[in-house]
């Protein structure tokens, strides 16, 4: 199946140094915003209480955050989940609350008006157990960066590994950028989103260096610029037709998957943009501006046995 009918003949890296440059700055930006701003974490890394409780009758949000602030308590979130008589209550740890006694306080509070609410169920994450979990997951990232730096340089060479990995901490800086700046909330769904971008990001970069290892081969009278152009031409309509698919799929998960899921959404459509973008303009010209050549990727050369002899 194809999206484009007929074979594009487009030039990528006429733009390079613009994306380059526009790269750049946005990194910048992001790492700004991430050491200045920093993230809104949620529960899962900042440590507090999750209470989930049922109505008879639809849940009354605006009600719900006023009743929690006559008690003192700050930075709560309250939203629907699963069904508009079901509500999940997101609070940060308390000063004056301690955290046995903080679910009885709410549900008191809840309650006050005479309405029927029944505890579903109620969770605390600890401050410790939320800084392993921000250790863990900034290990889980190196870590997978450093195996695909290895695995692509086995594979084809060191000069795409180096290209590969630099739009891999391409694609993760801006979409933590983007949650700084935006100020959304920042859990463990976040991360695996993170995580699952990589992967994402990674298979499409390596359709790409797949093609061009095989045009480097097939084009002997082609340059190397000439070579990675016909290859994003080439590879063109399968990328569109994945990120499209893809991007489908997510927007469904954003507009109708709740708010559970929202940030999960959230994350992976900004990655499957930037994926999508880093794949044509960050890793194949990262790999040209390293010199990679037809020459690197020629199989080398087997000495038979007896060449040594003069021919009888």
């Amino acid at each position: 199946m194809r999206i484009l009918n007929k074979e594009t003949n487009i030039d990528f890296l006429k733009l390079r140094k613009f994306a380059l440059a526009l790269s750049i700055l946005l990194m910048i930006g992001s790492l700004t915003s991430f050491f200045t701003k920093g993230l809104n974490y949620g529960l899962d890394f900042t440590g507090g209480t999750l209470i989930e409780v049922g109505y008879e009758q639809d849940a009354d949000i605006p009600k719900i955050h006023e009743q929690l602030d006559g008690i003192g308590i700050e930075g709560a979130i309250v939203q629907n989940f699963g069904s508009a008589s079901v509500v999940q209550i997101r609070m940060p740890q308390q000063d004056h609350i301690e955290n046995a006694v903080v679910g009885d306080e709410v549900l008191a509070a809840l309650r006050a008006d005479g309405l029927t609410v029944i505890k579903r169920d109620q969770s605390f994450v600890g401050p410790v157990i939320g800084e392993e979990l921000k250790e863990m997951g900034g290990l889980a990232m190196l870590v997978a960066l450093i195996c695909i730096m290895i695995y692509v340089a086995l594979r084809f060479e060191w000069k795409f590994s180096v290209g590969s990995v630099i739009a891999l901490a391409h694609d993760v800086i801006l979409i933590i950028g983007f949650f700084s700046i935006t100020e959304v909330e920042f859990d463990l769904t976040v991360l695996a989103a993170l995580l699952a971008i990589i992967g994402y990001s990674l298979n499409d970069t390596i359709v790409v260096f797949d093609r061009i290892r095989e045009n480097f081969l097939r084009m002997r009278k082609g340059s190397s610029e000439e070579v990675v152009n016909t290859s994003l031409n080439q590879t063109l309509s399968r990328t569109l037709m994945t990120s499209i698919t893809t991007m489908l799929v997510l927007l469904a998960l954003f507009f109708y998957g709740g708010q559970t899921i929202h940030s999960f959404a959230e994350a992976l459509i900004v990655g499957v943009l930037v994926g999508t973008y880093s794949s044509i303009y960050v890793a194949s010209p990262m790999a040209l501006l390293l010199g990679v050549k037809k020459e690197d990727l020629m199989p080398p050369e087997v000495e038979k046995e007896g060449e040594e002899f003069d021919t009888l």
